[in-house]
């Protein structure tokens, strides 16, 4: 799927005049949001993998909970890279837009952060499509009845989960 980051630009400036997205200097929260990524996750992962009893609800049930927490871990990562960026959000379709455009590098920015040995702060534009992915998929697993997951396709949404994690804390390493 093509990025457009240009379109990424638009919206974030439509949304800064909508006050969806704002300039913030909280700080102090990054670290409280990557927390709270990484415990979800965690969280999800015992919903993924518990093995229901007699008693409990069926695995199916777990499955819609596990892409839930992912998606909301990766808000909470996501959240904490925005503000780092000196940005707070009000909704989940503005920290798409956000991470967009103030994470994904253009290819000069690319260029210039693997001359200073900045790799790690290198995020390509397939996040946003984790996150989006994410996003549609917890969607559908709150608000709808019919909807069922296999295995294979709630492991590929937490393995994104943990990869998106994963790289806003290496990009946020240097906060």
């Amino acid at each position: 799927m093509y990025f457009d980051k240009k379109l990424y630009k638009n919206l974030f400036k439509t949304y800064l005049r909508q006050h969806r997205i704002k300039q913030s200097n909280t700080t102090f929260k990054i670290k409280l949001f990557i927390q709270k990524a990484e415990n979800s996750l965690l969280i999800a992962q015992h919903h993924k993998d518990i093995q229901p009893n007699e008693d409990q609800p069926k695995r199916i049930y777990w499955y819609y909970w596990s892409i839930t927490i992912s998606y909301y871990a990766m808000l909470y990562a996501a959240k904490a890279a925005i503000l780092s960026k000196g940005y707070e959000v009000n909704d989940h379709d503005a920290v798409q837009i956000a991470i967009g455009h103030l994470l994904i590098p253009s290819k000069l920015e690319k260029e210039d952060l693997a001359l200073l040995n900045q790799a790690h702060k290198i995020v390509e534009d397939e996040y946003v499509q984790y996150f989006e992915d994410a996003k549609k998929e917890s969607h559908i697993a709150r608000y709808t009845a019919i909807k069922t997951y296999t295995q294979r396709r709630l492991k590929e949404i937490f393995t994104n989960a943990t990869e998106f994690i994963a790289k806003i804390s290496l990009f946020l390493e240097d906060t």
